[in-house]
């Protein structure tokens, strides 16, 4: 019974900080109702009922030494001293933490985003920030009278509940009792911080604000301060450069982008169905690998391998991130993720160009298919930040009996839905899948157990049921009357396990397939020029015959007009590959110098090629400059 007084008296105060933080919520829109874009009150209460996930996130993380010295069964808890202890560490944390709430409600009017750590390192050089701390007080004194009113109701209510001392009699019962809420406590903290409790989702960060909301500009009341600022702590990697001014960028790396394919009679504007698939690395493909003189090498994908024979394909390719997220940047904005995750940091609300927006206003009806719980991973919310005009996912599908009971619905039946999905749609469509059936834990379907070849790592079989799934979607697609009309693009999120020795080796670690597919075979050749994910976004472009200028940092596959590259970040380094080498760069200065043929990354040829080194020095820090502050100053 004195377990359960003090379980009640812990969710009352945990109750008062939701509470609290929804107050602050209320405040955030009347201070920022112009900027937020919110029109109507069903707005308005979706946009309150989001944000406690966010919240749960938030309020569980500040108040985790709080909940534990509340759940330990010390004998103790009831007495005064004990409870006094307690409420100084409630509200020490607490209020340290709601104080950046009101911060964000006149900062934000400068910023647009709420307040992360890349805010305060930003402000880390100014010598006079005492001086600006006082006088944003001054002018903004109604900001800390309500800070201080709102605080001291917050401390009234919480005196408002207490318990009184009880001395414990039956002490192994109540340490029983104490066992089993340590035990549920603990599991609904990890689910609160996570977002959720599917296996299936990361934990939230901020682009998920935008999965719940219509308008980009909402997923800021979405969000509370302390989330973002808890969230983006050694996470922040962008850093303003100034090593060339924009003229000497533009020498440099050629940002801008401009096709012009008459030469290609484009008639129709070609619809563009794009694989994005899972853990699909280069290593497994028989024909990405025909020049890798792997001994005793064998292939896990049959039918890609045949349509390999009728495609543009490129055996030199390499992913510009790690993780399915990273992939969904690097193909459809053309943005990789080096350190941390753009997708995942405090400045990826912003207004971005890339292949949904310039197809949305080139007269595509642009699709995302993702076969997990919707928002998973993150690509509803960062879809909605791009322009998607649908995204289909687990919801959509609606059928719990095809999933595989991880992550989502098997990659047979979901590439059939996205078949018979994109065959009502009125041409030309832009349609993107990220498959997920070739993923960990490695299972496929009971029916498809024996269909498959084990092969030689757990990865192998589900390979070899994805290929078959894919095979599948295109026996059926080459029956309808938009299949000629179509170009069809293959690539991986990311690399997955390896098994030869070759794709263990330095850049290989991110090598993938990229491939183009078109029903006539006009795209069909072996090229061996160095590609990458960013290059996708404008090589459709090229394809789809857009003539107007864009930002991108990629190339297109099917135009000379820019010399081969790759940029890939692994163990806190950037790889930069190039013509007959690989640079590799610290962040500060280059520590190595490779032979483009020495993938292992051996042989370090910096002190006596250092000509060459720092050329493509030069090239590498213009390109992060450029990255950086182009997402810094919201040019994307």
């Amino acid at each position: 019974m004195i377990r359960t007084k003090e379980y009640k008296l812990l969710f009352y105060r945990l109750t008062l900080a939701y509470l609290f933080y929804f107050i602050a919520r209320v405040l955030f829109f009347f201070y920022n109702s112009s900027l937020l874009n919110i029109d109507s009150f069903s707005e308005f209460i979706n946009v309150i009922f989001r944000g406690f996930a966010f919240d749960t996130t938030a309020i569980l993380y500040v108040n985790l030494l709080f909940i534990l010295f509340s759940i330990l069964p010390l004998y103790i808890n009831t007495k005064k001293w004990f409870q006094k202890m307690l409420f100084y560490i409630y509200f020490t944390t607490n209020l340290l933490a709601y104080a950046t709430n009101f911060i964000d409600l006149i900062y934000y009017k400068f910023s647009n985003f709420r307040l992360t750590t890349a805010t305060f390192n930003e402000f880390g050089n100014e010598t006079n920030g005492l001086a600006l701390a006082f006088s944003f007080l001054k002018d903004y004194w109604h900001v800390l009278f309500l800070f201080i009113t709102i605080s001291w109701l917050w401390i009234y209510l919480y005196k408002k509940v207490t318990i009184q001392p009880e001395k414990i009699n039956k002490k192994l019962v109540y340490f029983i009792t104490s066992v089993i809420g340590f035990l549920i406590f603990g599991t609904l903290i990890v689910g609160g911080i996570r977002g959720d409790f599917k296996h299936s989702t990361r934990p939230i960060t901020l682009v998920d604000a935008n999965r719940h909301v219509k308008k980009s500009e909402q997923a800021s009341m979405v969000l509370n301060t302390p989330f973002t600022i808890i969230r983006t702590i050694n996470k922040n990697y962008f850093l303003r450069k100034n090593d060339f001014t924009k003229e000497e960028i533009k020498a440099l790396i050629k940002p801008l982008k401009q096709y012009n394919q008459d030469s290609l009679m484009i008639k129709n504007k070609p619809n563009i169905v794009l694989f994005i698939v899972e853990s699909f690395a280069r290593e497994y493909i028989g024909a990405f690998n025909t020049r890798s003189n792997i001994p005793n090498y064998k292939s896990y994908t049959p039918f890609i391998d045949s349509l390999s024979q009728h495609s543009l394909i490129f055996d030199n390719a390499f992913a510009n991130g790690r993780k399915s997220i990273h992939a969904m940047s690097s193909v459809l904005a053309g943005i990789p993720s080096f350190k941390v995750a753009f997708t995942s940091s405090s400045f990826s609300n912003q207004k971005i160009q890339s292949v949904v927006s310039t197809l949305n206003n080139y007269g595509y009806d642009t699709s995302f298919f993702h076969g997990a719980a919707n928002g998973s991973m993150g690509f509803l919310g960062f879809g909605n930040i791009l322009g998607m005009d649908h995204y289909y996912g687990m919801n959509e599908f609606d059928n719990i009996n095809e999933t595989d009971g991880i992550w989502g619905i098997w990659d047979e039946p979901f590439l059939q839905f996205m078949h018979k999905t994109i065959s009502k749609k009125q041409e030309p469509f832009f349609a993107t899948v990220l498959t997920l059936s070739s993923h960990d834990p490695f299972i496929v379907p009971e029916k498809h157990k024996n269909k498959f070849p084990k092969g030689d790592i757990k990865m192998h079989r589900p390979l070899g049921y994805t290929d078959y799934a894919i095979k599948q979607f295109f026996e059926k697609a080459k029956k309808e009357p938009w299949f000629d009309n179509t170009i069809f693009i293959l690539t991986a999120d990311h690399t997955n396990q390896k098994f030869y020795d070759k794709y263990k080796k330095g850049i290989n670690r991110h090598a993938v397939p990229i491939l183009f597919y078109k029903p006539d075979n006009s795209l069909t050749k072996l090229d061996t020029t160095i590609a990458q994910q960013i290059d996708i976004y404008p090589t459709i472009l090229d394809l789809v015959g857009y003539k107007k200028p864009f930002r991108s940092w990629g190339r297109s596959l099917i135009s000379n007009k820019n010399e081969p590259f790759a940029i890939t970040h692994t163990g806190n380094v950037f790889q930069y590959i190039k013509s007959d080498y690989t640079l590799v760069f610290d962040g500060n200065k280059s520590i190595g110098l490779y032979a483009a043929t020495d993938d292992a990354l051996k042989h370090n040829l910096i002190d006596t090629k250092k000509t060459e080194a720092l050329r493509l020095e030069k090239e590498l820090k213009a390109y992060i400059q450029d990255y950086m502050n182009s997402i810094l100053d919201k040019e994307l």
